[in-house]
């Protein structure tokens, strides 16, 4: 079932991928001179991760954090490491665009869980026990939309498993749906 969906969404990941890097670029290129400004280092951090199979990739994001941090989970890192804007970057999700190349590429996909450093083991394992690794890691998952992060691996993988039961375009237009919204809610939140 999933080789069937995945003939499906590849196709739409690589039109949706191409068109946001088109129509978003001016945004990314705004978001690359913002971190380069209020911070010294490069505007793109390229991380190791765990691509589908448990082959590894180089997952692209904005750079949130100063220079130096240690390379741990997001949830392991003091806030103090965190950039001036890199705050505002990462509520908006603006940090995630560069994981459009990773999709146009065929890493990863807009919809699917979490791409894991090679480091979080337990959640490579709870994520293997469940066949999750199938999967294309995603830009956003079920559990992101759920509001689920990595500190809890074994909720996390039990949420890409139901994932994996319901992997469907639709299934994915209405987890990207939830994932604008909720990003746009917590913007809304910071404002006030």
């Amino acid at each position: 079932m999933i080789e069937g969906t995945y003939r499906l969404k590849r196709p739409l990941d690589v039109v949706l991928s191409a068109l946001g890097l088109l129509v978003l670029s001016p945004a990314i290129l705004v978001s690359l001179l913002a971190v380069r400004w209020t911070s010294s280092g490069g505007g793109i951090f390229s991380q190791v991760r765990v691509g589908r199979d448990g082959v590894p990739f180089n997952c692209h994001k904005l750079r949130t954090m100063y220079v130096g941090t240690a390379s741990v989970p997001t949830h392991e890192v003091s806030t103090s490491r965190i950039t001036p804007v890199g705050g505002f970057l990462r509520r908006t999700k603006l940090d995630e665009l560069p994981q459009l190349w990773n999709v146009l590429k065929g890493e990863m996909s807009l919809v699917g869980p979490r791409p894991c450093l090679p480091e979080q083991t337990e959640l490579m394992e709870a994520r293997r026990r469940r066949r999750v690794v199938a999967l294309r890691p995603g830009i956003t998952g079920l559990a992101q939309s759920r509001g689920i992060d990595m500190a809890d691996p074994a909720r996390l993988a039990e949420i890409d498993a139901e994932y994996l039961l319901v992997v469907s375009l639709p299934a994915d237009f209405k987890i990207l749906i939830h994932t604008i919204i909720s990003s746009e809610a917590r913007q809304d939140r910071a404002r006030n």
